[in-house]
């Protein structure tokens, strides 16, 4: 990839403010597919099947295991010995990789972003690998992903959680997400695991309101429509997980009112957020500026740090995880610090 490349798609403008809807935008992860292809696209990710012993070190990452179209790969797994020493992985061995296949497009329009591979995605995908691999924090949780896109991340939690819901908003994004669901139910389905493509529109905020079977226009709207129980374990969840959702102060205001309300309902909730820093120039600050991101910064309390949003004090604590800490992320993390993942909770 690129150097330049990589610059480009940094700045790209998520926000439909004066654009039109139908501007065609490009993941950062999708360099290096096929040229003006437009029709759906599959890449398989692979990772090791079991969770390795706690002496051994293991580095690996969702980051740098995108492959594409039907060609598949085997990820290399590096241990280390008691002593410190290199362990080679013998290839007479039989393989403890399993994979993920994910259909994607490679461009899409701006209100259809999350038919795309994201970076933060990725990491975020990273650590919920990480976590399930060195305990049990997520064994048997009730989750919710907001703007879920491809469904990557809650694919591979459902291999130790109870139930997963995905949710996203437009309908092409919610079937998508379904067939990827579709194509991974061999991976969890021995476990019991319920995976629901669920559509959740943040600016009607929560709870859904739910339907009964006569009340639906169109047969997608029954297909991804929530029911009574479906909404009262959703409230019982105790894991929220978003990646890529911050791009647009519009969406991030009704992200943190849908998140607030989540927060009350049932169980106690901590959220998971990766995000991208995305920069464009701004002609009122003449220079290069993050305003999406300082947007999102503004709803936060970060230590004793307060700051203020409307004259309101912030409602929800967030902590910035340092991703130098975790094997998965050290190669994404060396280069810059445009990828972050929180832990916030409401106060």
């Amino acid at each position: 990839m690129e150097e330049e490349e990589e610059e480009d798609m940094g700045f790209v403008d998520f926000s439909s403010n004066g654009r039109d809807s139908s501007d065609q935008v490009m993941s950062e992860v999708h360099l290096g597919c096929p040229p003006c292809f437009s029709g759906p696209y599959v890449s398989h990710f692979t990772f090791p099947n079991q969770t390795p012993p706690p002496e051994q070190n293991i580095v690996m990452g969702l980051c740098n295991d995108l492959f594409k179209g039907d060609a598949t790969s085997t990820n290399q797994i590096f241990s280390l010995d008691g002593d410190g020493d290199l362990v080679l992985t013998r290839r007479s061995k039989p393989s403890l990789n399993c994979g993920v296949t994910i259909q994607h497009k490679i461009t899409s329009s701006i209100p259809s972003v999350g038919l795309q591979v994201w970076r933060a995605e990725l990491v975020l995908a990273d650590f919920v690998l990480h976590t399930m691999f060195t305990s049990s924090d997520f064994n048997g949780v009730v989750s919710l992903e907001l703007g879920a896109g491809t469904g990557l991340v809650g694919i591979l939690l459902a291999r130790v959680a109870r139930t997963v819901f995905l949710t996203d908003y437009d309908v092409e994004v919610l079937d998508n997400s379904a067939t990827n669901v579709h194509l991974n139910s061999g991976m969890f389905k021995d476990h019991g695991t319920k995976v629901n493509v669920r559509e959740l529109d943040w600016k009607r905020s929560w709870p859904p309101t739910p339907r009964a079977a006569g009340e639906f226009d169109f047969p997608s709207q029954r297909r991804y429509s929530w029911t009574l129980s479906e909404v009262e374990e959703a409230d019982r969840a105790s894991l929220l997980l978003a990646a890529d959702v911050i791009y647009s102060e519009e969406l991030t205001d009704a992200f943190f009112i849908t998140l607030e309300k989540l927060m009350l309902t049932g169980s106690e909730k901590v959220l998971y957020l990766a995000l991208e820093k995305r920069y464009n120039f701004s002609l009122d600050d003449l220079e290069v500026v993050a305003n999406g991101y300082s947007h999102f910064r503004s709803y936060l309390k970060v230590d004793k740090e307060c700051r203020e949003l409307e004259d309101r004090s912030p409602r929800f604590v967030g902590e910035c995880i340092d991703l130098a800490q975790i094997p998965q992320y050290i190669r994404e993390y060396e280069r810059g610090n445009d990828l972050e993942i929180w832990q916030i909770r409401h106060v």
